[in-house]
């Protein structure tokens, strides 16, 4: 029996592989990757390496077995059709009998047009018959931390999520979660909504920005077109920077504001404070 991670060398999955290493023996997981070359250090240290696309169906062709436990984890090119692109994972998954397949969704509570590919897989799994954890990933602090330079720069938090609240987390928090499901017993359909310990608004994660710096980071709250402009002007897709303002009218309905406490219960600790967060980047 092996555990199977989709895209293991994306940002998600590389924290996912290395969490499993530390709990299983590596010749028991297979991370399945685009590119072979990104997961040499894997590879190096005796994780079977599988190399497969969402967009190429026969490439998943015999890649599971039997009482594997996958995790799909959702594709991130939002010009494709994601929901065929998940679909090639779970029917190649139902073809081999796998034991368990975890998905990383979205919130629930999202209404924003983000979710409606993860709904549809969603339905997908649970209509294919398989044994299914569907992990609800809320925000991740890094969609913030990894890209300082322009609030720096400007010294504002330019967002169109008014005073909205959102209980974001660490990537490595999410990975520690689908770690817990595939090594653990007893996640078999079940659907887990995860987020932050803490919810945060805009103005407080300028404040924080602003104490760790010792410069005044000001919160600019716009509207929803406003900021898809401002996206648009920095070179961002237009149909993502739909979606990505878009994510902002639901954090200000509060829909990324998750509370069911289920990401520290299933890591067993609490969650990366964004403080934290803020701190790691700012040293990097």
């Amino acid at each position: 029996m092996s555990i199977v991670v989709t895209g293991a060398t994306g940002h998600l999955g590389r924290h996912v592989v290395e969490q499993l290493l530390e709990k299983v023996p590596a010749e028991r997981i297979t991370a399945v990757v685009r590119d072979p070359a990104k997961a040499a250090g894997f590879a190096a240290r005796g994780v079977r390496i599988a190399v497969a696309d969402y967009n190429a169906p026969e490439t998943f062709d015999g890649l599971f077995a039997a009482g594997d436990k996958v995790l799909l984890i959702s594709g991130n090119e939002f010009d494709k059709d994601r929901v065929r692109q998940h679909r090639v994972v779970i029917d190649a998954a139902g073809a081999a009998g796998v034991a368990l397949l975890a998905y990383t969704s979205a919130p629930g509570t999202l209404t924003a047009a983000l979710a409606d590919d993860h709904r549809a897989t969603e339905e997908a799994l649970l209509a294919s018959g398989l044994p299914y954890s569907l992990l609800r990933n809320g925000w991740y602090h890094e969609n913030y931390t990894e890209n300082l330079g322009p609030v720096l720069e400007h010294g504002a938090v330019v967002q169109a999520a008014g005073d909205g609240r959102l209980s974001s987390a660490s990537r490595a928090d999410y990975a520690a979660a689908a770690v817990a499901v595939l090594t653990g017993e007893g996640h078999e359909n079940t659907t887990y909504e995860l987020g932050g310990d803490e919810a945060w608004n805009f103005a407080e994660y300028a404040a924080e920005l602003s104490r760790q710096t010792g410069r005044e980071i000001a919160y600019r709250p716009v509207s929803v077109e406003a900021l898809q402009e401002i996206l648009t002007g920095a070179g961002v897709p237009g149909p993502f920077a739909a979606v990505l303002a878009g994510v902002d009218a639901s954090i200000e309905r509060g829909e990324l504001a998750v509370s069911s406490g289920d990401l520290s219960r299933l890591t067993g600790r609490p969650t990366t404070p964004l403080a934290e967060a803020v701190t790691t980047a700012l040293k990097g």
